[in-house]
C-alpha cells in the first residue's frame, strides 16, 4: 500500500498526548519563483518549489536537524500521491481537488482494516465519522495538529496546500533533530513515516535519483551564445532522425551497426545513436569527439554529477550511467533543465527533461 502508508503507522501517534501548534506569525514566502525553479522529469514545478521552499525553512523549525533536502520530501511525495498527480496546484500551492485516502473505519477498504477515530470533525477529511489520510503527503489529521506548519504566510496550516504539506512532512521526518545526512538516521525518519522496509526501500530509491540532480534550482533564462549556439542549432535541426545503433558522423546522419544489447540492429536505417548526434553537432565547431559516449565523458572540463544540474550550461554534454556501471548515454544541455538527444531505437532525435535517473555530470567544451 502506498499512498495511504502514512495513514496505516502514525497509530502511536493517536496514543500520545498531541499538541497544538498554535498558528505561526506571518511570515514572508520564501517559495522559488518558478522562472528559476526548472523543471525535474515527472515533478510538476510548483510541486518543486514546495519541495526546494520546505527545505529552506527547515531550520526554523527544527534547528538541530541536519541535512534536510528537496529529494527527500520529493521521495515521500512520488510515492504518496505522485506528487499530487491529477491534481491541479494554484500559484498559492492549494491543491485541488483535495486528495483524500479511504475511510478509516475498519471496512478493509484499500486494504486497511484500522479504524481511526475522527479528530477535525471533517474538516481537513470530509467525514466527522473517521479519518481519512489526506494531501499530497497522505496525513492523518490527528497527526497533522502536531506537525502542521504554515509554510506560505497565509495564517492557515492546510494539508491541502503544498508548500504547507512539505513543510509538516519536513518536520515530522526530522523529529526533534535527526541528521539525515546519515543514512540508517534517514531511513529511521522514513521507517517512522510507514513502518515498511518495502516503503523505506521504495522511497530512498525516489530520493537517490532525484539527489543526482542537485539542488533542483535550474535557470531557465539561460541564451546560448557563440559556440554554443551553433552546436545546439546544429543539434536540434536533426530532431525527428531516426535513431539508428551506431549511426551518425561528422557530416550527418548514416546508416548504422548491429546491434544493441536487446537485437536492435541500426543497419538499415539512416540516422544517429546519442554519441553520433553529438559528434555531428560539435563537428560543426571544428570538434572532433571520440565516438562513444564514455570516450565522450573523458573530454573537455568534467562537471561531476554531485555539483548537480544546475552547474550546466547550454551547450554543455550531459550524461547518463546505469547503476553500478559506465557511462552509456550522452545529451546536449540546452537550459532549463532540458537536452536534446537520440534516446533509443524506435525514437527520433528530440528534446526532453534532464532524465530523473542515472544521471552522470557533464562536460564542457565550448
Amino acid at each position: 500500500m502506498k499512498r495511504f502508508g502514512c495513514a496505516t503507522v502514525l497509530l502511536g501517534l493517536l496514543f500520545c498526548p498531541v499538541l497544538l501548534v498554535f498558528v505561526m506569525a506571518s511570515r514572508e514566502p520564501t517559495t522559488p519563483a518558478i522562472e528559476t525553479v526548472g523543471k525535474v522529469s515527472g515533478i510538476p514545478q510548483r510541486m518543486l518549489a514546495a519541495y526546494q521552499n520546505a527545505a529552506s525553512l527547515l531550520p526554523d523549525e527544527v534547528p538541530k536537524c541536519k541535512g534536510m533536502r528537496w529529494s527527500i520530501l520529493a521521495g515521500i511525495a512520488k510515492i504518496e500521491s505522485n506528487h499530487a498527480g491529477g491534481r491541479k496546484v494554484a500559484a498559492n500551492g492549494d491543491i485541488r481537488p483535495r486528495i483524500l485516502g479511504v475511510v478509516l473505519n475498519g471496512s478493509g477498504a484499500g486494504g486497511n482494516t484500522s479504524t481511526f477515530q475522527d479528530t477535525d470533525g471533517g474538516k481537513w477529511d470530509g467525514t466527522a465519522d473517521a479519518e481519512r489520510a489526506v494531501g499530497p503527503f497522505q496525513f492523518l489529521p490527528s497527526t497533522w495538529q502536531g506537525s502542521g506548519r504554515d509554510a506560505n504566510g497565509d495564517g492557515t496550516k492546510d494539508p491541502h496546500n503544498a508548500d504547507d504539506a512539505a513543510l509538516g512532512a519536513a518536520v515530522y521526518l526530522c523529529g526533534k533533530g535527526r541528521n539525515l545526512t546519515d543514512r540508517s538516521q534517514l531511513k529511521a525518519a522514513i521507517f517512522q513515516y510507514n513502518h515498511s522496509d518495502a516503503y523505506v526501500a521504495d522511497v530512498l530509491g525516489h530520493i537517490d535519483r532525484y539527489s543526482q540532480l542537485g539542488n533542483g534550482t535550474i535557470q531557465i533564462d539561460q541564451d546560448a551564445t557563440g559556440d554554443a549556439r551553433t552546436v545546439i542549432k546544429a543539434a536540434l535541426g536533426e530532431k525527428g532522425t531516426p535513431y539508428s545503433w551506431g549511426g551518425g558522423t561528422a557530416k550527418g546522419p548514416s546508416p548504422g551497426i548491429c546491434c544493441t544489447p536487446s537485437g536492435k540492429s541500426g543497419a538499415n536505417i539512416t540516422g544517429y545513436d546519442c554519441s553520433g548526434l553529438t559528434t555531428y553537432a560539435f563537428a560543426q565547431v571544428g570538434i572532433n569527439l571520440p565516438r562513444t559516449a564514455a570516450a565522450q565523458a573523458k573530454s573537455g572540463q568534467r562537471i561531476p554529477a554531485s555539483r548537480g544540474v544546475g552547474a550546466l550550461k547550454p551547450g554543455d554534454l550531459v550524461f547518463f550511467a546505469a547503476n553500478g556501471g559506465g557511462i552509456y548515454h550522452v545529451g546536449i544541455y540546452l537550459g532549463g533543465g532540458q537536452m536534446v538527444n537520440a534516446a533509443k531505437p524506435g525514437t527520433t532525435v528530440r528534446t526532453e527533461q534532464i532524465w530523473d535517473h542515472g544521471y552522470a555530470g557533464g562536460a564542457r567544451l565550448l
